[in-house]
């Protein structure tokens, strides 16, 4: 991870949804949110918990792992996007790995600057745009 100072305030009101099987990502990553004003939805390490977290509340974004360490996959971002709600992908992978569908979506590659995270997720949930 890229250290940096994120910013913080751009995400007041907002709900973003954390998935990221990395503790200590996860962990910086709501905490940057946090900064930013935002209330975080986990961090969840799996998609079983963040099935669980989209059954009881609606974020207004979402960061997603696409690998929670058993290969890529977008059965949750699927989900996320037909919900309406934006995305972040947060991957080592590179983008042939994302499918076509995902196109318009934005990615970030580890380690990632949380600062850019925060910046992303800010122009991402004023636009709605996945």
């Amino acid at each position: 991870m890229v250290p940096s100072d994120p910013p913080t305030a751009g995400l007041s009101g907002e709900r973003i949804l954390v998935v990221e099987d990395d503790y200590y990502l996860a962990t910086d990553t709501a905490r940057a949110v946090r900064r930013a004003g935002g209330t975080v939805l986990g961090p969840c390490r799996d998609e079983a918990a963040a099935r669980a977290a989209l059954a009881g509340a609606t974020p207004t974004g979402a960061v997603l792992d696409i690998n929670l360490g058993t290969g890529p996959s977008f059965a949750l971002a699927r989900e996320v996007r037909r919900r309406g709600i934006p995305v972040i992908f947060i991957t080592g992978y590179d983008d042939a790995v994302i499918p076509d569908e995902f196109a318009a979506a934005a990615r970030l590659q580890k380690p990632v600057d949380l600062a850019e995270v925060v910046r992303t997720l800010g122009r991402m949930v004023r636009g709605r745009s996945a």
